[in-house]
């Protein structure tokens, strides 16, 4: 009965409220006219009216509200792979507790039929309980992030619009004490490089320029004892309280003045060659009885002891971007035990003219491996005699101004998170390509062995399968060109594409590829699916499986049917994506790589039947079926070199490549069928093959008396001379 008040009181707030008569807020009250307020929230009884002017809406319990809804998406336009935006329902108490969150649309690929939705809707269902306090002081990665294999992206973007949304929402109602975004006028300003005089000590500190933080052993101790740390408390550092715990001093060194004063004038120097565009670097200096460093970052290469957060931002140092330093120049520093400068990366969003702060971690033994923590702060801003106005800047709101540029630095900072964590696999993929376009660009050479270059295939294609497909999960698929044509057709953005670095590397090189090779490259040595094929019927020769060659006639009039596959889902998908993807499960490439086979039997069946044809027709699925490699073989036809090297003998009469071809893409008349051809480079080995290519056959030939007196000679010139 509640469920029924709450679906009629929001369909009559949407008829006769004019601030529901905006988009976004008729969607969300069309997927919470599908949901019970008690989903959201669990002391939620109904819906209350909408806010005018913030697309949210109360839930009540009784006269009372107790939490707000809303739609992840009116707040945030990160996309899903798929090109359009995961659709999430979020429900936060007013301590900013997300207590309910519910999936409610998406056109995820992946989702619609490669993985059971149940596990995506549990896992986003997962996040009730998310604080998103500790998210705000942590910049939205103080959680764990659940991973599903072969939804990577969709997972990443639902976590994104959960809270980044979220903390907006908190932010503008006030949840949990989080501070709103206040409107109000400013001025913007900028560094001034024109300051650059040289100033003692005292006089930073005294301008603020310097900031520090003083503790003693007694305070530290005394700040345990008051949050109920006994064991940590029992514990100091030093018998005497008034010792001193840290003093702790911060600077923003990439300033001129400050860092001239403090480093020196060739020091500065070396600083500035060393920062790159976007970049600025902090000085801290320390002494005391505990050390602001630790010793963790030699093991793990994060300084854990240490912070900046400027409002949504935090960064952690590493020790890439570190540098020690034997003394402070400035005339009248103290005496420091450490003195160390960090850089701040360009793409984490610091603002140098806005106030920031220097989180310090401080930690007590009290076991073995146990530790008691305890954060002390240092806050910091530039004066404003180190700063100018912007030339031309209008005075506008800080919200107005900043809001354009939100949100695509944190698309941006999604896609370069997600290529900073998996650096190591891109560093490996890169690696791999290298190696394939080294052999490809100096193919004629490195084929003269049969042997070698039946090894490498081998071992290429087992990395291909295993460390690519099964574990990276690096499978390319027709949805990614159904989606890319959507994109182009719609509203085109680079941020959909790049938040899987392994995908968008795997497509940059099969474009440069089609200009080069064709689509052998990518069909004949880095597909997945395709090597799973491949290496199968190799075992399926060992054991003496029968091999069928069709006739040229029949193979060839099965060729179209990959390019009228390819051509129907194109079509499909200009009248609708989701069901063009839907289509494309003519593709197995989601059973037998992304799933490892984990999955429904029909499925399994249909991936089965085709690798079953493999063992008998080498690579069927390939020649016949791929709607992807008829994709990538149109455009291959802009292709403009030719490396593959050919006799006038070839096809006419010999029909040795021919007859060898793995895939039949070498027509009767000795041509190569560059839309058909996987690049095995087999033909390549038999072009120099003495014993087996007629042409190089004769060649020896009518070398053999010529080799053969030569080697005469030389038997001549070794017998000793006559007595």
């Amino acid at each position: 009965m509640s469920a029924v008040l709450s679906i009629l009181t929001l369909l009559a707030m949407l008829a006769g409220s004019p601030a529901l008569a905006a988009a976004d807020a008729s969607r969300l009250l069309g997927y919470l006219a599908e949901l019970e307020a008690s989903e959201l929230h669990p002391e939620a009884e109904r819906y209350g009216p909408p806010e005018a002017d913030l697309p949210a809406v109360p839930l009540m319990k009784g006269g009372d509200v107790v939490g707000w809804a809303f739609l992840a998406s009116d707040y945030v336009s990160t996309t899903g792979y798929s090109g359009k935006p995961i659709h999430v329902v979020v429900g936060l108490d007013l301590d900013a507790l997300v207590t309910g969150v519910r999936l409610v649309e998406h056109a995820e690929p992946i989702v619609l039929i490669g993985i059971p939705e149940s596990r995506i809707r549990a896992l986003t269902e997962g996040y009730a309980g998310l604080d998103l306090k500790v998210e705000a002081a942590a910049s939205g990665s103080g959680h764990e992030l659940e991973i599903i294999s072969g939804a990577t992206v969709t997972i990443i973007v639902i976590d994104d619009a959960i809270v980044r949304a979220g903390l907006k929402v908190a932010r503008r109602l006030g949840l949990g004490g989080l501070a709103p975004n206040i409107e109000q006028p400013t001025i913007a300003y900028e560094i001034d490089p024109s300051l650059s005089e040289v100033r003692n000590w005292a006089t930073l500190e005294r301008e603020g320029a310097i900031a520090g933080l003083t503790l003693d052993v007694g305070q530290v101790t005394r700040a345990f004892a008051e949050r109920g740390e006994a064991e940590a408390a029992s514990r100091p550092e030093s018998d005497t309280e008034s010792d001193t715990f840290i003093d702790l001093n911060t600077a923003l060194i990439s300033v001129p003045t400050l860092g001239q004063s403090l480093l020196g004038e060739a020091e500065y120097g070396n600083l500035t060659r060393a920062l790159d565009a976007g970049e600025h670097a902090i000085l801290i200096a320390g002494r005391g009885a505990y050390s602001f460093k630790g010793s963790g970052y030699v093991r793990g290469g994060v300084f854990d002891r240490i912070q900046l957060i400027q409002g949504d931002v935090s960064v952690r140092f590493r020790d890439r971007q570190h540098r020690r330093l034997g003394a402070v120049e400035a005339g009248g520093a103290p005496t420091f035990t450490e003195i160390d400068l960090f850089t701040i990366p360009a793409d984490v969003g610091f603002d140098p003219t806005r106030p920031w702060r220097l989180q310090l971690l401080a930690q007590r033994a009290i076991g073995p491996v146990e530790k008691s923590f305890l954060t002390f702060d240092v806050p910091y801003a530039l004066p404003e005699s180190y700063l100018r106005p912007v030339a031309g800047a209008d005075v506008v709101p800080i919200v107005a101004q900043a809001a354009g540029d939100e949100e695509a630095a944190a698309k941006a900072a999604l896609w370069q998170r997600i290529w900073r964590e998996r650096r190591i696999e891109i560093g490996v993929l890169i690696g791999a390509l290298s190696v394939l376009t080294a052999f490809f660009f100096f193919q004629l050479p490195l084929t003269r062995s049969e042997n070698a270059v039946y090894w490498f295939r081998i071992a290429f294609l087992t990395f291909t399968l295993v460390w690519v497909g099964w574990i990276a999960n690096a499978q390319l698929s027709v949805v990614n060109v159904l989606a890319l044509g959507n994109a182009l057709a719609t509203d085109f953005s680079w941020d959909a594409f790049l938040i899987d670095p392994l995908i968008f590397i795997l497509w940059f090189a099969v474009a440069a590829s089609l200009l080069f090779w064709a689509r052998g490259a990518y069909c004949g040595w880095l597909c997945p699916f395709g090597a799973l094929q491949e290496l199968l019927n190799r075992l399926a020769k060992l054991v003496r499986i029968p091999q069928w060659q069709l006739p040229w006639w029949l193979h060839e009039r099965l060729w179209p049917i990959k390019y009228v596959m390819f051509l129907a889902l194109f079509g499909l998908s200009l009248y609708s994506l989701p069901l063009a993807e839907r289509y494309a499960e003519v593709e197995p490439f989601k059973t037998a790589i992304i799933l490892k086979f984990q999955r429904d039997w029909p499925f399994v069946l249909f991936a089965g039947l085709l690798l079953g044809a493999g063992l008998f027709v080498e690579r069927f699925y390939c020649r016949y079926l791929c709607p992807l490699g008829a994709a990538l073989a149109i455009p291959a036809k802009l292709r403009i070199f030719e490396w593959m090297k050919r006799y006038r003998e070839c096809g006419a009469p010999c029909q040795r490549c021919a007859n060898e071809c793995m895939v039949q893409a070498i027509h009767p008349d000795g041509r190569i069928d560059t839309n058909e051809c996987l690049y095995c480079m087999h033909c390549q080995v038999l072009y120099q093959d003495d014993e087996k290519c007629p042409v190089c056959i004769k060649r020896k030939q009518r070398r053999a008396p010529f080799l053969k007196q030569q080697a005469d000679k030389a038997k001549v010139a070794k017998l000793p001379a006559a007595a």
